[in-house]
């Protein structure tokens, strides 16, 4: 066994996983890691919390429940039995390890520190002599380790725990997983690699993990290993490809368009982005802006969804995004946001910032209840309210058979941190808006920022600037593209309306002009202690309309108001929402409701509700008036099983649904 020692002061990592500098190549901005920065915010701080509290004990308790530890036990020898559910169920508890690992960097919690400690005594145990540690293969097939690549993510699950122990390390100092991690490592690349086995993983990830592990210890191996399986992607030379659905079907610096299943794709091109950044790969970020631009242009759903098709968990055809069938999954939603801000630091532009945003508040949160323990698999933009959309359900589902989606948001969530800010050597960038503190190193000095704001449902940010001693640096701050007449980059989406206020900054009360580059306004200047910078975002409620290819959207239009995507439900309007029309000439009105759904703001509008035709109406249709109620896509569903959508038509259809009636059908 080999292993590589790991500079530590008790108890704190000295490195931080995407801070650390193996080498001297990396990305353009270096990302300030999530456990620097303190948030107090009124719309995160509760989620952190319900993680912390909820979400992470019950994904423990339902990994427990449902056998994916006791497997462990089999594979060590230790308990008789048949090997308990997906050969892949390793992977969802090293995913939560990961999440609790995080919140212990955030709060120490000595409980589930010991938990995690007996836990990964169960893992080391399961791991076999040659450092091989997979507990489906061991119990089941101990014969066929490493003979499907393509189907039996083998390599999936070996990602996904070396980034649960670089995160486990980080949080405690201790190495047990970590030297569980290295010896699998070590076995692998004693397999894979140039004049050893070829082949590449079905399911991407391992390549993100490795990485994680190369930045940790410092051994190039890994990274060299990440990059030969890169490398092998859609070249046959004796080798049958995948194809398309795994993103086997051409070499990774030839695909610019984004297809096959969504999950693999943005975990491949996360890895892509970093092997590209530690290595300067040839051609990766240029085969990265053109699959990114394929997405954003053809394939993204307003809420940052991706990955239309249910049948394969598939991203579809360009302008291809039904609503009610939408798959959207969760796990996709988090891919893209890992994926966008690889882009983002790649490339120190904001506009990926805008589709993080996008999906944080929407594509992602509407996963996961207001209470931690309940779930969304896919994230459609409608549903009926009979038809069980969620594997069944009609509403969000404690767990899942396949249970990737809840334990993935449990790593999620106690990182969005350290999406906040990013820097440069004397450059700060702020990419969100999150009430809270942070540190930022700098070239010969450091800037404790702290922001106070009501974002979402204000847009209205003071950030104070403190100086570790006065100088001049640069301070970039993300003017939204939202508020500069681009709901979202790509043009697939546009505002109906003009609207022409645009952002206000001022530095210490006077008026700085915002004039953004690449989406950020750029100050630069000899700061003091004390400096006072306010944005003020404008945010009305904006109608946005989709591109004319994007068929089902067609005569239809969505609200969004800042970087929250509205729906209305049918809890709101007597049961019925899919016969709701907004004219474009009603009145768009917000209010307040902090005693609804933990606090939001709904948008308020006069509409009107298809009838059939009548006898008093031969010939043509009726509508009656109708007032509108939105609330935030995030929201949706949990008030009971109903009708919902996105997107409204705006004016009455030729022909109109059954009657409309009171209460629920």
């Amino acid at each position: 066994m080999r292993t590589h020692p790991v500079a530590l002061v008790p108890g704190i990592l000295l490195m931080s996983v995407l801070d650390a500098q193996a080498g001297e190549r990396d990305y353009l901005l270096t990302p300030v890691p999530f456990h620097a920065v303190r948030i107090d915010d009124a719309f995160w701080s509760p989620r952190l919390e319900t993680n912390r509290k909820t979400t992470i004990p019950f994904a423990f308790e339902q990994c427990e429940k449902t056998g994916r530890i006791s497997n462990f036990d089999k594979a060590a020898g230790k308990l008789d039995g048949e090997y308990a559910g997906y050969f892949f169920n390793d992977s969802d508890v090293y995913k939560v390890i990961e999440g609790a690992s995080h919140s212990l960097r955030l709060h120490p919690d000595p409980q589930l520190e010991s938990y995690l400690d007996r836990l990964i005594e169960k893992i080391a145990a399961a791991q076999e002599k040659d450092g091989y540690l997979n507990a489906y293969y061991t119990v089941a097939e101990p014969d066929r380790k490493w003979t499907d690549l393509r189907n039996r993510h083998e390599l999936y699950c070996a990602g996904h725990l070396f980034e649960a122990a670089v995160a486990h390390h980080q949080a405690t100092g201790k190495r047990a997983l970590l030297e569980v991690a290295i010896r699998f490592a070590d076995h692998i690349d004693a397999l894979f690699g140039p004049g050893r086995r070829r082949g590449v993983p079905g399911h991407p990830e391992i390549e993100i993990g490795l990485v994680k592990l190369y930045r940790l210890t410092g051994e190039k191996r890994y990274l060299d290993l990440a990059r030969f399986f890169l490398e092998q992607r859609g070249r046959g030379d004796g080798r049958e490809l995948y194809g398309d659905y795994s993103q086997d079907h051409k070499p990774v610096v030839e695909q610019d368009e984004a297809v096959g299943h969504a999950v693999r794709a943005a975990y491949l091109y996360s890895g892509m982005a970093d092997v590209a950044a530690l290595t300067g790969q040839g051609g990766y970020l240029e085969a990265l802006d053109a699959l990114w631009e394929n997405v954003v242009s053809k394939k993204l759903y307003i809420t940052g969804g991706i990955g239309a098709s249910r049948q394969s968990e598939a991203f579809g055809n360009a302008y291809d995004l039904p609503n009610k069938s939408a798959y959207a999954e969760t796990c996709a939603a988090i891919a893209n946001a890992l994926w966008n801000h690889r882009m983002l630091l790649s490339r120190a532009d904001a506009r990926y910032a805008d589709v993080l945003e996008r999906v944080l508040y929407n594509g992602f949160l509407a996963g996961v209840s207001l209470s931690g323990d309940r779930f969304f698999y896919p994230n459609p933009l409608a549903a009926d309210g009979v038809t069980g959309f969620n594997y069944g359900d009609t509403q969000r589902a404690a767990w899942f058979k396949c249970a990737c989606c809840p334990v993935n948001v449990t790593r999620f969530v106690p990182s969005i941190g350290g999406f906040v800010y990013a820097r440069r050597e004397r450059a700060i960038y702020v990419n969100l808006f999150v009430a809270g503190e942070a540190t930022i190193p700098l070239k010969d000095n450091s800037v404790r920022i702290r922001q106070e704001t009501g974002y979402p449902w204000s847009g209205h940010i003071k950030m104070t600037v403190h100086p570790r001693t006065a100088g001049e640096f640069e301070l970039n701050i993300r003017i939204p593209g939202w508020a500069n007449g681009v709901p979202l980059p790509g043009g697939l989406y546009s505002y109906l309306d003009d609207h022409l206020e645009r952002a206000a900054l001022t530095v210490n009360g006077e008026p700085f002009a915002a004039n953004p580059h690449n989406g950020y306004a750029r100050i630069k200047r000899v700061w003091q202690g004390g400096d006072v910078i306010e944005l003020d975002l404008p945010m009305p409620v904006r109608r946005v309309i989709a591109h004319s290819k994007l068929k089902a959207n067609a005569g239809r239009v969505a609200l969004v108001r800042g970087p929250l995507v509205y729906c209305v439900e049918a809890v709101d309007h007597d049961g019925r929402v899919h016969d709701l029309v907004l004219p474009d000439e009603a009145r768009l009105i917000t209010e307040s409701r902090p005693d609804l759904l933990g606090g939001i703001t709904v948008i308020r509008a006069a509409g009107s509700a298809a009838r059939r035709t009548t006898k008093e109406t031969p010939g043509g249709a009726a509508t009656e008036p109708a007032d509108l109620v939105a609330i935030p896509y995030y929201a949706w569903n949990h008030r009971g099983a109903g009708e919902m959508t996105v997107w409204l038509p705006r004016v009455r259809p030729e022909r109109d649904g059954p009657p409309r009636t009171r209460g629920r059908e």
